[in-house]
């Protein structure tokens, strides 16, 4: 409990008095998530609708795969995206690896199917009746996709925010791609994992602390946001 205590009086004190390190590495945390969360959207949101409204052959088992990637554990993400921009592969030429582009890089991966298929979920669950109304009165292809977006649009805000929490608190691929470099790739995950090894409990649970208290603060503004 005293630990506890400490902890939140840490927290407290990091804020009040603007810590440099803590408030650099409050940002970096808010800018890599915010640009994974941008890039999860502009592709998982029309992917989630192409796959909604096209029929094509293996659609039922490529919708249950990507359902089944909601659960991807991020160290292989992390494996997966270093093998990718490590020198020897694919994508070695971009030089990502332990930098923030690469963090978003594979959080942006981490996050894409979940957004996707929640996406996909708000799609299919819109009342067949509306569909063949916004049909029947000939919309175009822009117009019904339009239409479907608006209708779904509390559930894929939904999905918005899931993407932004995983985002926001993963750990693995932030430190297997980043490397945790202080000044360059840290955030607040990384810095909580570091801490807590280094035997620093104060530090790290202020840290997690402040992760807590932005993660809330992003959440209560984009539900507010969705109310509207």
């Amino acid at each position: 409990m005293n630990d506890l205590l400490t902890g939140i009086e840490t927290a407290f004190h990091l804020i009040l008095t603007a810590d440099p390190e803590v408030l650099n590495i409050t940002i970096r945390t808010l800018q890599i998530t915010f640009s994974s969360v941008l890039l999860s959207t502009i592709i998982a949101i029309p992917l989630g609708a192409a796959i909604t409204f096209r029929e094509f052959h293996g659609k039922k088992a490529l919708i249950s795969v990507i359902q089944t990637l909601y659960a991807l554990p991020t160290v292989i993400v992390g494996l997966l995206c270093y093998m990718l921009l490590s020198r020897s592969g694919p994508l070695g030429d971009l030089k990502w690896l332990f930098t923030p582009n690469g963090m978003i890089f594979g959080q942006t991966i981490l996050i894409i199917p979940i957004m996707a298929g929640l996406t996909i979920a708000a799609l299919q669950a819109i009342d067949p009746i509306i569909t063949d109304t916004i049909r029947s009165l000939g919309a175009s292809r822009f117009q019904f996709l339009k239409s479907h977006l608006r209708e779904a649009r509390f559930a894929i805000m939904a999905a918005v925010i899931v993407g932004f929490s995983r985002a926001i608190s993963e750990v693995g691929t932030a430190i297997m791609i980043g490397g945790n470099i202080k000044g360059h790739t840290r955030v607040l995950t990384t810095a909580i994992s570091l801490q807590t090894s280094m035997g620093n409990f104060n530090l790290s649970l202020a840290l997690g602390i402040i992760l807590l208290a932005i993660a809330l603060i992003i959440n209560l503004f984009m539900g507010l946001v969705q109310n509207r």
